[in-house]
């Protein structure tokens, strides 16, 4: 006996057992506890610099402007 046969046979009881397995995907996937991303600590750096008058932010700009374009590029 051929396995499609009772399928072919029926198309409306088909019909049903497809809406059936729908359903119970779609409340499975609505009830999946997961997360959009998943907490992690990401690392970071520090940097201090010591110098005689850095008091003025005009004159931090000029010491820090290479620094934040070479650890733009930093692999992760």
């Amino acid at each position: 006996m051929n396995p499609s046969r009772p399928f072919i046979l029926r198309p409306v009881a088909t019909s049903l057992l497809m809406a059936a397995i729908l359903l119970a995907g779609a409340v499975a996937y609505v009830q999946l506890p997961v997360s959009a991303l998943p907490q992690v600590d990401y690392p970071t750096i520090q940097v201090l610099t010591f110098y005689p008058v850095p008091a003025r932010p005009w004159s931090r700009r000029p010491l820090l402007r290479p620094w934040n374009g070479s650890s733009a590029r930093c692999p992760a």
